[in-house]
């Protein structure tokens, strides 16, 4: 097994009014020697922005915001702004976060070109309710089970006079065009989906969603391993693009007596079709283990978001117990070598 150093808690919350319940799940870039990190903030009663902090190198404190980067606007996200993730492709910034408007959780998009100012670009994922989606991905045969125990939200259709949509998170590009086109990562409950070969984010239609649901099993990249006790996974770190393929940090979900226990995955997709799985670890990257990670606000998470590289050391910044921020570090060439032992059989 891979060996991982817990490095310990980056970031608390504040007595700010915007940050005074909780710091979480933070987006993490690498600039030179910087490492800038676009955190979940949420304030009195489950009100989320987006707070900004610096690093000097991995892991040391350099600047901190007292007030939000990221604030709600519209409609769509008046209740928060939740669970960042950023890249870079070409000379522009793609900072994904679930828009939350206190009925549906939908993945949206803002871009910069400086890390300051963001120009949000609204929800892109398909805004649609669960019989839709269900009557459409059923057409070339049957879906996971799960999907309706996780997604129909109890059969209930309306709360506070809005209609219940499929709620679709986890939303996170890949850092470079492939063949020239957009490609990312997207999770609807209890698997990862994977959207690739984007000219644009404009060809992101009704007609486009209409189309990818009736090939639902199609676009399916990974999948729970129901053997080893996991009952959904989604979408971590953006993915890390290594001579073996893209590395994944995703966040598996056990079921336990005291709840669900999120805890770090790795697996490697192939680097020219990121549609394929090569490897993946069989067993957790890591778990929750230490009392901040165990103790919080939602008890028992790791919650990855956020990875940066510094020589051969990958830091991977998390959500821990849905309160505090942490960081954990590993040999990525140690990974890697113990994610191909773990090749997947076809």
């Amino acid at each position: 097994m891979i060996a991982v150093k817990k490095n310990g808690i980056i970031l608390t919350k504040t007595e700010l009014i915007f940050e005074n319940e909780g710091v979480l799940n933070p987006a993490a870039i690498r600039e030179g020697g910087f490492v800038h990190l676009f955190y979940r903030a949420v304030s009195e009663g489950n009100h989320s922005t987006v707070g900004y902090c610096k690093l000097m190198g991995p892991l040391e404190v350099e600047q901190r915001l007292d007030v939000p980067l990221i604030s709600p606007e519209f409609e769509y996200e008046k209740h928060g702004i939740e669970d960042p993730r950023i890249v870079k492709i070409e000379d522009l910034y793609y900072l994904t976060y679930t828009a939350y408007d206190g009925v549906n959780a939908l993945g949206a998009l803002a871009t910069s070109k400086d890390l300051i100012h963001f120009d949000k670009k609204g929800i892109i994922v398909p805004q649609i309710t669960y019989e839709d989606f269900n009557r459409l991905a059923e057409t070339n045969g049957p879906i996971d089970e799960k999907y309706y125990s996780f997604n129909q939200h109890n059969e209930i259709t309306e709360k506070d006079g809005m209609k219940i949509l499929l709620w679709d998170k986890n939303v996170i590009f890949f850092p470079r065009k492939i063949n020239g086109k957009f490609c990312f990562f997207h999770r609807i409950r209890p698997e990862i989906q994977i959207v690739v070969k984007i000219e644009s984010l404009d060809d992101l239609t009704e007609q486009f969603w209409r189309d990818y649901f009736i090939h639902f099993n199609d676009h399916i990249v990974l999948s729970p391993k129901k053997n080893q006790g996991i009952s959904y996974i989604g979408g971590g770190c953006p993915p890390i693009e290594t001579e073996l393929g893209w590395l994944i940090i995703y966040h598996r979900v056990h079921t336990s007596l005291k709840g669900y226990v999120y805890s770090a995955g790795a697996a490697l997709l192939d680097i020219k079709n990121p549609q394929v799985e090569i490897a993946r670890l069989p067993y957790d990257l890591f778990k929750p283990e230490e009392i901040w990670e165990l103790k919080g606000e939602v008890n028992n998470v790791c919650f990855s978001t956020g990875a940066v590289v510094f020589d051969d050391i990958l830091y991977v910044y998390y959500g821990a117990a849905d309160e505090r921020i942490a960081c954990a570090s590993m040999s990525l060439s140690g990974l890697l070598k113990e994610l191909i032992q773990n090749k997947k059989t076809r």
